[in-house]
């Protein structure tokens, strides 16, 4: 049994806060660099050196990338010899947004009930916390801060495995062409197959925020991204949605054993910055 503080959890969450936010991820800042040569319109190479300079901006004076700071979404990975003292797990990630949002100067964007009063948290708490138990004795924490102009554009689509492969292309290619300009291409399309409906929309979720040039230990899946990336810088909307090839930078698939009579399938998408920070505890 090893033993993590919550206040070391806490810290490390603050941190992360500010890195995600102002740190372009150094594949998508690859990725970008990539991109620019190789994309054919004019106006996109010119708007994809445009966010490599706002990236770096950023970066040099600790700014966010992007004024959306978004919700904190954190993923924890537990190790099951891992004890948390000095506090309660879910406080610790929840100060440590705290901390991170009002002393890093990140826009608060969180909204204590989403009907009526709409009233601000101040504090961009609560985190969207997603926990797995696993092996071991380590603590993975991953936040990726989600905007609106991306997150509002998610789809899901309950379809029945007579759908098949044409039905997912049909909802990827859809919710992508549906987001246009305003998710702020090029992109990184998460999409989560199986499981149930809420299990395919946190598959999605979790492809999302997959490192840049991963890919599917599954080489189905793995052949299945290529293939939904290649359709989706087809669209032609391209960089800002202004025209070209540069639509996607990545579609990441995740899937899940699933009911006979189910083929959930759930698009998720990340805007530009595609932000995540991840510590190892």
């Amino acid at each position: 049994m090893r033993d993590i503080s919550a206040s070391t959890i806490t810290e490390a969450v603050a941190r992360l806060c500010v890195e995600a936010c102002c740190r372009l991820p150094g594949d998508i800042h690859t990725a970008f660099e990539k991109a620019r040569q190789s994309e054919p319109s004019v106006i996109g190479r010119d708007i994809l050196g445009q966010l490599l300079e706002n990236a770096e901006i950023a970066e040099k004076e600790t700014m966010p990338i992007c004024q959306d700071t978004g919700l904190a979404v954190v993923f924890a990975d537990i190790g099951q010899d891992v004890h948390i003292t000095g506090g309660d797990f879910t406080e610790a990630v929840n100060a440590g947004i705290r901390k991170g949002y009002v002393e890093g100067y990140l826009r608060k964007s969180s909204v204590a009930e989403p009907l009526f009063d709409r009233k601000n948290t101040d504090d961009n708490t609560p985190a969207v916390l997603h926990v797995r138990i696993v092996r071991g004795d380590g603590l993975r924490l991953r936040l990726a801060p989600k905007g609106a102009g991306s997150e509002n554009k998610g789809v899901l689509k309950m379809l029945v495995p007579a759908d098949g492969m044409e039905g997912v292309r049909k909802t990827v290619l859809d919710a992508v062409q549906a987001a246009g300009p305003n998710a702020c291409p090029p992109m990184v399309v998460g999409v989560g197959l199986g499981g149930n409906m809420e299990l395919a929309c946190l598959l999605a979720k979790r492809a999302c925020v997959r490192d840049l040039n991963s890919a599917n230990p599954d080489p189905r899946y793995a052949t299945l991204e290529k293939e939904l990336l290649h359709l989706v810088n087809r669209t032609g909307i391209g960089p800002q949605g202004l025209g070209g090839l540069t639509t996607a930078l990545a579609v990441h698939v995740e899937w899940a054993p699933t009911h006979i009579a189910s083929l959930p399938v759930a698009v998720n998408i990340n805007c530009h910055a595609a932000r995540h920070a991840e510590a190892i505890l």
